[in-house]
């Protein structure tokens, strides 16, 4: 097996690398890829250095996997070039996810959308994995009306250049080079992603689309207001949810208890509820704060938490490689 990570230097690119090495990858050939100004430098994984290469050279090794972290300009440029020599690409970009001819794959939901000759699966955005999988047995059991989503992300979203940040600001240092145009120390603002001339930004509009396409249901209504927030260990979401049916909360409780890929964390006599700080470094998508809307027929509320690198970006991908092994093992 030999498995390319495109973006190998960045932030989630590492922690592809990680997940790769927590998952059974540990001695398989693996490509550590990236920019030309990082070509030459060393990155460890499993207890052993990788040098780094260009994507050039990784794309003639001809791997059968490539993952993609290298942002969507260089996905359209490479993704097409590893799937001409026979590569199966799992982009964790915006490039191809709105393209109707490649699946965008939760696995847990929907790895049956991958069709045998597909050479590009597209990765959700990590706000739209953690609310679709926390809401899969609902969708499956009630079906889903109407999502109303604020969601309140984790810098680490926009990536190490937003950290630096974060940190030079708690140390009382002006970044000389901010992520964002405001301060987030001590801070949070409603902008993620660009904005588009309806006034959502782009982040908002991706839970939208994606969630559709994920569930195979274009009825859905959704609405969503993103919040950037001075958070390091995930994205936090309230959703409100209006199903197609009726519903006991006890059963609501018992189907998401037992979706794969999820904890129920909901004791209030406890102060029981999800927070970053217990999904740092998890891969569970943690869910609480479950009750009943009384405003509204057939609704409720819930908080959906989950480490957005892990979840959201690199397990996600490793595990659509995994479950795409498996898969086309049992076909040969």
């Amino acid at each position: 097996m030999k498995i390319a990570v495109v973006g190998a230097t960045g932030l989630v690119g590492r922690e592809m690398l990680t997940v790769l090495a927590e998952r059974g990858f540990a001695n398989e050939e693996i490509l550590a890829a990236a920019s030309e100004r990082s070509v030459g430098k060393t990155i460890d994984f499993a207890g052993r250095s990788l040098t780094v290469m260009s994507v050039d050279d990784a794309i003639a090794a001809r791997p059968d996997y490539a993952i993609f972290s290298a942002g969507a300009a260089a996905s359209r440029q490479y993704a097409p070039l590893f799937a001409k020599v026979g590569t199966t690409v799992v982009d964790n970009s915006s490039a191809w996810r709105k393209d109707p001819s490649v699946p965008l794959v939760v696995p847990e939901i929907n790895i049956d959308a991958v069709k045998p000759d597909d050479r590009i699966i597209a990765n959700p955005n990590c706000s739209t994995i953690q609310m679709v999988l926390a809401l899969s047995s609902l969708e499956r059991e009630y079906g889903i009306r109407r999502l109303v989503i604020a969601t309140y992300q984790s810098i680490t979203g926009t990536g190490i250049k937003a950290v630096r940040q974060l940190e030079d600001e708690e140390r009382g240092i002006v970044p000389s080079a901010p992520a964002y145009p405001y301060q987030i120390h001590r801070n949070l603002f409603p902008h993620g992603g660009d904005f588009q001339p309806d006034g959502y930004t782009t982040e908002e509009q991706k839970l939208i689309d994606e969630t559709r396409k994920i569930y195979a249901d274009p009825s859905i209504a959704i609405t969503a207001t993103v919040v950037r927030v001075p958070v390091v260990g995930g994205h936090s979401e309230a959703v409100n949810v209006e199903l197609c049916q009726p519903y006991q909360l006890d059963d609501v409780r018992q189907h998401i208890a037992n979706t794969p890929g999820v904890i129920l964390y909901d004791d209030p006599e406890r102060n029981h509820y999800p927070m970053p700080i217990l999904a740092h470094h998890r891969d569970e998508v943690w869910v609480g704060r479950l009750r009943q809307d009384p405003s509204q027929p057939n609704s409720l509320n819930l908080w959906v938490v989950a480490d957005n690198i892990r979840k959201g970006a690199a397990t996600n991908a490793v595990q659509i490689v995994q479950a795409l092994i498996k898969s086309r093992n049992q076909a040969s």
